[in-house]
């Protein structure tokens, strides 16, 4: 988007944190802007049972991060906010922050849009937003934050099982969607959600038997050393080599019981921070004590039978698959923009090369958490908004987004899960050290 003095309208899609997060540092810089929201309130993914279908929050959910690492750095959580909240405090925090910034004023509740396509050139650019409302309205820029943990992709195994299934997206507790009480269930993954519901249907009180599946296995990290937030001690520093801070992170693993194979579960098929670790305190205890059955990937199924890679079957009565995410775009027009395998080109996660006023919030699997993340995307997203930062030209954001890609994701497993994968403390310094002054001094040469 080329300088000029006219500072440009704003449709931001979404009003969970990466939404929000936009909006405050938009009105911090003046700029005006319109969010537009599915649902009848603000929090996204921490909104539980939000209205639009899009959380995929359950009862039991604390946060995996503390809120050490989770704050905002203009909008600290409550000191008397436990290590790990849990999700009712998270939407509350969103809630305050909100309101704190004034930014309900800017929100078009139930509204959200059901289609964005660019203008052309001659008729000034910029885009044509159709809502909920049945509106068509204009906008200079667009602001991508509808989130990409949403849209359930579950695993496809060979024939037929008979019993019943859900996604972990539709999980509530174990009396809804399903009663799982007394039943034989296979939980299929071997993430955070996944962790945390075969721990809570593991329950001796509900007299399942819980079996968990993993193809990739994961190295299972404690939330807590020394009798702190395990996070507090992870830092990324991105002035020493990042194979070597690797390198490190891996022989601490030792001490750190961070090794599946220890509780019976398959070796992991990457080495540490090649793939998203899953923090859990109380899985390892749970498989130590034989409450959960550790196998690996299933081979096929059959009726209510599970064969197993190993060789094993079972008879099932519930598969929950854990198995994560599709990132969807439902209102781009599929031959303008989608994420096949969830594969998606981003100049600094933010920016298409070849589209120059639509910008992307949030879409990162970042570590070790997203808060901070879309924070420190967004102080770039108002700078370029009011014209201060000037994008490279397309050819260059080709090849930085190379370089990050190999940067951030050259070593880890080449699964959908992970194409978004990305180290926050790297992330951030880059921008605040690198790109955002070189953007700055780029606006100043264009003006």
């Amino acid at each position: 988007m080329t300088q000029t003095t006219r500072v440009p309208t704003v449709a931001v899609i979404g009003a969970g944190i990466s939404g929000l997060t936009s909006a405050k540092m938009l009105a911090d810089y003046g700029v005006p802007f319109t969010v537009f929201e599915t649902s009848d309130r603000v929090g996204g993914n921490w909104a539980f049972r939000n209205p639009n279908g899009h959380s995929s929050a359950y009862r039991s959910l604390h946060i995996d991060t503390s809120k050490h690492r989770l704050s905002f750095k203009d909008f600290p959580m409550p000191d008397s906010y436990p290590d790990f909240p849990h999700h009712t405090q998270i939407k509350a925090y969103l809630d305050s922050y909100c309101d704190a910034f004034d930014l309900r004023q800017h929100i078009e509740f139930e509204n959200g849009v059901v289609n964005a396509s660019r203008r052309p050139a001659e008729d000034g650019g910029g885009w044509t937003i159709k809502d909920q409302a049945g509106a068509t309205r204009h906008f200079d820029m667009l602001v991508v934050a509808n989130g990409h943990h949403w849209d359930p992709r579950t695993a496809q195994f060979p024939g037929e099982f008979t019993g019943d299934s859900i996604h972990s997206h539709h999980y509530i507790d174990p009396t809804e969607p399903l009663d799982l009480k007394g039943k034989r269930i296979v939980v299929v993954g071997l993430g955070n959600s996944a962790a945390d519901i075969s721990v809570e249907l593991s329950s001796k009180s509900l007299q399942n038997e819980v079996t968990l599946s993993t193809r990739s296995s994961a190295w299972i990290v404690p939330k807590y050393m020394g009798g702190l937030p395990a996070d507090k001690y992870f830092v990324t520093i991105p002035q020493i080599p990042l194979h070597w801070q690797r390198w490190v992170l891996q022989k601490m693993q030792v001490m750190a019981g961070s090794n599946p194979e220890l509780y019976g579960l398959p070796k992991p098929n990457h080495k540490f921070f090649e793939a998203h670790p899953t923090q859990s305190v109380e899985l390892p205890l749970r498989l130590g004590s034989g409450d959960i059955t550790p196998k690996g990937n299933i081979a096929r199924l059959d009726g209510r039978t599970v064969h197993f890679e190993d060789g094993t079957s079972g008879e099932f009565d519930v598969i929950v698959y854990a198995t994560g995410y599709n990132i969807t775009f439902p209102f781009f027009e599929p031959d303008f923009l989608s994420a096949p395998g969830n594969h998606i080109r981003l100049f600094k996660r933010m920016f298409k090369s070849d589209v120059d006023d639509l910008v992307f919030m949030g879409f990162a699997q970042a570590t070790p958490t997203l808060f901070p993340f879309v924070e420190a995307q967004a102080r770039l997203l108002a700078a370029y908004a009011v014209g201060a930062y000037e994008l490279p030209t397309p050819e260059e954001m080709e090849r930085v987004i190379d370089a990050d890609q190999q940067k951030f994701t050259g070593h880890v497993l080449d699964r959908p899960r992970h194409t978004q994968q990305l180290d926050y403390f790297v992330y951030e310094h880059d921008l605040r050290v690198k790109e955002i002054p070189a953007g700055l001094a780029r606006g100043r040469v264009t003006a």
